[in-house]
């Protein structure tokens, strides 16, 4: 029995890529969707006429191909029941009815598309990434539009994901004919902005860009999808290609332009200045319009029916805080992939509720997502319960957060400004080494329900001119991509050190990087949950202008005090499986006096260690943790003597001393006389080794409280 062929059909699509991925997934989570519903979707052109019953045909039952460029002279042909106007401006560029196009062209000049019905107020049955990108910005595409028609150039700042969208779209709702840049011989230069970057791209792109500013008519706009890739440079310096492309652009200073840049990208001032306006759409907006009036919430516009009800107890509203940083098509990506990863729950008729996925695992998703789309970022796992006292600390920390994720707001009903006002931009956690600064950081990330990056200092610093700010400005990016989020400079005092008047390279480097902190903070957007901390030994070092309360608070983490010690010994012993009673607790707490957490977590983690893989298998019992904790004195002790005696002198300034060691065994019971002997170096003075103290009492407290006990 013979098979049946499955009819091939040919399109040139608008966006060939998009178009293409939704047809393989469509086989796997859509089967049923038809040909006219994916063309409704992604608008494209036929290699040959169709008739309308055949866009009744279900996918799985037709094979597709998606083609880039038709060959030179081929026909093409519309979609019945689509408009040349439908396909927008990167659709536009070739169309025909049933008589045959030339080959296509590289310049568009278009009349303006029919206008973009709104959004529906419920949510969508289906949603293309093109819609989500209009539904979501259309009050700032009506905004740009109206600068245009008014003859003022504007320049709008987007991630590149949304320029093939907007591009064709904001000219197109200005009433003005449309010239677009493109490379020859490429029909969707918008669309690949990474080809841009090679030279040959380049020159083609200012090739087209120079003949469209020479040729544009009066009332025409010069649409110039990628501005930032033609400067050719990543910072604000006037390269030799800002300089060229400076030149273009002044040629005819009245000519109207609309032009994109990523915000990870800067391009010079001199180029910026050409633009009238400059706009911003790179967060999410809380409220979108919608068709008959009124607005909606995004997480209501932006998800279709499926996707909501799949999640019980989803919830439009508090979505937002979750995704704000987001652009659209990436929120539609991230929702797709929670999507698919629990669409099984939809499977047997009749699940019980309590097996459905809940809101809660979409923001988990979500958060996933985010991780795993991004370079550095994770998902924090650390408890604030499981961070060992500093009561004081918590608190504060807890009522900031409740600020930041808008629980007070929600609770008195705080207008958006005073709720904006009262948002802290920033912590600086500074105090002694290991008390768990990072630590508390990473807490604050999981009370938050958010991402994580942690930057060392000096991994930011850079030999190159202008390398720093540019790492702090997509440090920031990213952060704003991946809200909620936090953003931690550990060593903050290597970037954000005291600004000085000297003129040497150091000084003026580092000036800047402190300029460009103080640029992101006083950027800051209360819609996007990003907090920043700075941890750091030296908070004197820091400058006077980050520690302002309208910046950074500073809250001290300072070595924790008896009842925070027994709280950490507590968690330490809990965690490495170490049985410790209230008798012990107590007296560990009271032993490691001066010491901080981090030195508490070890002696539950080398207890546990030589259990495990130690000679003998030591139990980690009160004897053995009283051991330790000697053990730890003396390393210290050790430390100071060190400090205070410079290498290769001795104390008294004779003949170099070879060395000074110090060794001391405990006999078979905790707190008995040390059995090993001092060893002392060549020339050292018998008042050094004096200087040791004898700790044995004060050592092996926990010990002997245990025994006691």
């Amino acid at each position: 029995m013979n098979t049946p062929r499955m009819r091939t059909l040919t399109f040139v699509p608008a966006d060939p890529k998009g178009f293409q991925d939704r047809y393989l997934m469509a086989q796997i989570d859509a089967p049923e969707l038809t040909l006219g519903e994916l063309l409704g979707e992604h608008p494209a052109l036929s290699l040959e006429p169709l008739r309308p019953e055949l866009l009744q045909l279900r996918l799985d039952s037709v094979l597709l191909r998606a083609i880039a460029e038709p060959e030179a002279g081929r026909p093409l042909y519309l979609v019945p029941g689509t408009t040349v106007s439908g396909l927008g401006a990167n659709g536009a560029r070739e169309a025909a009815t049933d008589d045959a196009v030339s080959a296509p062209v590289d310049t568009v000049n278009t009349a303006p598309p029919e206008e973009t019905p709104l959004p529906a107020a419920g949510h969508p049955e289906r949603l293309s990434e093109r819609q989500a990108v209009l539904a979501a910005h259309d009050v700032d595409i009506n905004t740009a539009a109206t600068y245009l028609s008014s003859g003022l150039s504007v320049l709008v700042r987007c991630e590149k994901l949304l320029v093939e969208h907007l591009a064709g779209e904001i000219a197109g709702r200005s009433g003005r004919p449309q010239r677009m840049v493109r490379a020859a011989g490429t029909g969707t230069a918008a669309g690949d902005p990474m080809r841009q970057l090679a030279p040959d791209r380049r020159g083609a792109l200012m090739t087209a860009l120079q003949t469209e500013v020479a040729q544009v008519q009066p009332g025409d706009v010069v649409v110039i999808p990628h501005l930032d890739l033609l400067a050719g440079g990543s910072d604000a310096a006037l390269s030799a290609e800002a300089r060229e492309l400076t030149d273009v652009v002044y040629e005819r200073s009245g000519t109207v332009l609309l032009a994109f840049t990523d915000p990870s990208l800067v391009i010079p001032e001199v180029l910026a200045s050409r633009f009238d306006v400059r706009l911003a759409m790179d967060i999410l907006p809380r409220l979108v319009p919608v068709a008959g009036g009124g607005t909606a919430p995004i997480g209501r516009a932006l998800v279709t029916r499926d996707e909501a009800e799949l999640f019980e107890g989803f919830e439009a509203v508090e979505l937002y805080k979750h995704v704000a940083g987001m652009n659209p098509v990436r929120l539609r990506h991230a929702l797709h992939y929670a999507f698919g990863r629990h669409r099984a729950a939809l499977a047997p008729a009749g699940r019980p509720d309590s097996a459905r996925p809940q809101f809660g695992d979409l923001l988990h998703e979500l958060r996933v997502f985010k991780v795993r789309t991004s370079s550095s970022f994770e998902i924090p796992n650390v408890p604030m319960e499981k961070i060992g006292g500093y009561r004081l600390v918590k608190d504060e920390l807890e009522r900031a957060l409740e600020i930041i994720t808008g629980a007070v707001s929600d609770r008195y009903g705080l207008s958006p400004q005073l709720a904006h006002d009262l948002i802290p931009r920033g912590f600086i956690f500074h105090g002694p080494p290991g008390t768990g600064k990072t630590l508390f950081a990473k807490a604050v990330a999981s009370k938050l329900g958010g991402t994580i990056q942690v930057v060392s200092g000096p991994e930011v610093t850079d030999m190159y001119v202008g390398e720093s700010e540019r790492k702090i400005r997509e440090l920031f990016a990213e952060a704003r991509r991946n809200a909620p989020a936090v953003l931690v400079f550990d060593e903050f005092d290597s970037i954000a050190a005291r600004r000085s008047g000297r003129e040497d390279g150091g000084s003026r480097a580092g000036n800047a990087i402190v300029a460009q902190l103080l640029t992101e903070l006083d950027g800051f957007r209360p819609d996007v949950p990003v907090l920043i901390i700075g941890t750091t030994n030296r908070i004197d070092l820091i400058d006077d202008a980050l520690l302002r309360p309208s910046r950074f608070r500073p809250v001290k983490i300072d070595l924790p005090d008896e009842e925070a010690r027994r709280a950490i010994a507590a968690v330490h012993a809990e965690h490495f499986e170490v049985t410790a009673t209230e008798a012990l607790l107590d007296a560990i707490a009271r032993a490691t006096e001066g010491m901080n957490g981090d030195e508490v977590r070890s002696l539950f983690r080398d207890a546990r260690a030589d259990q495990l893989v130690g000679p003998g298998q030591r139990v980690p019992d009160a004897r053995r943790l009283g051991e330790l904790i000697g053990e730890l004195r003396r390393a210290r002790q050790q430390r100071e003597l060190d400090k205070a005696q410079p290498i290769g002198r001795s104390p008294e300034g004779g003949r170099p001393a070879l060395s000074l060691v110090v060794t001391r065994r405990r006999g078979g019971v905790v707190g008995g006389p040390p059995t090993g002997a001092v060893q002392v170096g060549e020339n050292v003075p018998d008042e050094t080794v004096g200087n040791v103290p004898d700790d044995t009492d004060s050592t092996d407290d926990a010990s002997d409280e245990e025994t006691a006990s």
